[in-house]
């Protein structure tokens, strides 16, 4: 019987929210490892899966609308309008059945990684929530009022509900600093895997220049492949860009799930080149490596988290058009001229300050290790 059942609701927008929930659940496993996970969202199972093994039961749930993308790059606002239009305010009906579910297995708490509908489920079973955020939706729709202002009473309805959190912990990089019980360093999954043991089975050699091509774990053929053959010296893992794992000269290309961990692939990088995303971001900065990235231009989260990356990453902005056609390989060599970040410069883990937090608010021993 597990000493701890918790309760995730996890918003589907991208796997930036998955990985970080999934980087709490981790710490939280490794200080109390008995904890099981009910996990609501639409992320594959999977992916919760290469993180937490096991210890987790997965309901796929529709728990979060978000940004309706028509691309990685570019939003659907009259989608997300109609989403909106027919999922909010959240059913009663649909709540109440969520909150006998969740009192049923015996959960404790609800954790929410920007998904309110768990705040209004947990203060319909009477238990505690815990919202975890570097943004919320409120104040990501606050930046299309002006193209679609038919938004505002969602904005107020989000605005409400995300208030209503028994406790609020934000993540840096923040886009809004609000009042919160806990603001943590940047939380990231870590790699299960070293450098060496990485490159070994990759048939990387260890001194080799290699650079992660991500869209932050989204699936995505990456069709720019010619330009990265002017660099013949230059290892490139390019997940996303096959249907299985293939070696085509200086280019590794892998599927979607390849079998390998992203942290694992991030970490045995020298360089990344992706879109910004809260755990691509996290996660290269506790690598210390530098990051060539780009951004989604008219999404409200990028320009916090690009000024984040500049004043505390190794880093060079790469226009999106650029990131696209493979022409960023002209930036390659300044990019690798970088310094690594040294380990002592930079924030502890976010996330083993917030299970601590969760545990503490809880009442539970540690009864593992940290």
């Amino acid at each position: 019987m597990a000493s701890l059942r918790l309760a995730y609701f996890i918003s589907s927008h991208g796997f930036g929210h998955a990985a970080r929930a999934a980087a709490v659940m981790e710490r939280i496993k490794t200080i109390c490892p008995e904890t099981h996970f009910d996990i609501f969202t639409h992320v594959p199972q999977w992916f919760f899966a290469d993180t937490l093994g096991n210890g987790f039961t997965y309901h796929a749930y529709a728990s979060d609308i978000g940004i309706v993308q028509r691309s990685p790059w570019e939003e659907d606002l009259s989608a997300t309008l109609t989403m909106l239009s027919q999922r909010l305010p959240f059913p009663i009906d649909e709540v109440t059945l969520l909150s006998e579910q969740v009192r049923d297995v015996g959960c404790q708490a609800i954790l929410c990684d920007i998904a309110p509908l768990g705040i209004a489920v947990a203060e319909s079973a009477g238990l505690p929530s815990f919202l975890i955020e570097n943004f919320t939706w409120d104040w990501i729709l606050e930046g299309y009022l002006d193209q679609e202002p038919r938004f505002a009473p969602f904005i107020e309805h989000f605005r409400t509900w995300f208030s209503r959190a028994s406790y609020h912990l934000q993540t840096i990089p923040v886009c809004e600093l609000r009042p919160c019980h806990l603001r943590t360093p940047p939380v990231s999954r870590s790699p299960k895997h070293s450098r060496a043991e990485i490159r070994a089975l990759l048939n990387i050699p260890e001194q080799a220049p290699t650079v992660l091509i991500t869209m932050g774990g989204i699936e995505h053929h990456y069709h720019a492949l010619t330009a990265l053959k002017q660099y013949p010296k230059v290892t490139f893992i390019i997940p996303g860009s096959a249907t299985h794992p293939t070696q085509e000269d200086n280019l590794i290309l892998l599927p979607h799930r390849s079998g390998f961990y992203h942290p694992d692939l991030l970490f045995a990088s020298d360089v990344v080149i992706g879109k910004v995303g809260y755990s691509t971001i996290a996660e290269t900065y506790h690598a210390g490596i530098p990051f060539g990235y780009a951004i989604r231009e008219h999404f409200r989260e990028s320009a916090p988290l690009a000024e984040f990356i500049r004043q505390n990453m190794p880093s060079l902005p790469i226009p999106t058009s650029e990131f696209l056609d493979g022409t960023w390989v002209k930036h390659l060599p300044e990019l690798l001229a970088l310094p690594r970040r040294k380990p002592s410069s930079m924030s502890p883990n976010g996330a083993m300050q917030i299970a601590f937090f969760i545990l503490e608010q809880l009442g539970v021993n540690h009864v593992g290790t940290a």
